[in-house]
């Protein structure tokens, strides 16, 4: 991690996401986004928001394809 990088806490995180603070909470329990702790605060990398995002895109299905049509 670069020490200029920007560390998030969960709240702008989730406004990040557009989320509540919730959904970020969570992929911290359950490990699924990288964080790091700072006391008892975890921040969450900026770049980990971004690559979660770009790694979860939902393409529409055929079937929403062919109602717009």
């Amino acid at each position: 991690m670069v020490a200029t990088e920007r560390l998030l806490t969960v709240d702008q995180a989730a406004e990040l996401l557009g989320t509540t603070v919730r959904f970020p909470r969570r992929l911290i329990e359950e490990r699924r986004i990288e964080y790091v702790k700072v006391g008892r605060h975890a921040r969450i990398p900026e770049r980990a928001i971004v690559a979660y995002i770009e790694a979860n895109p939902v393409a529409p299905s055929i079937r929403q394809l062919r109602s717009v049509a």
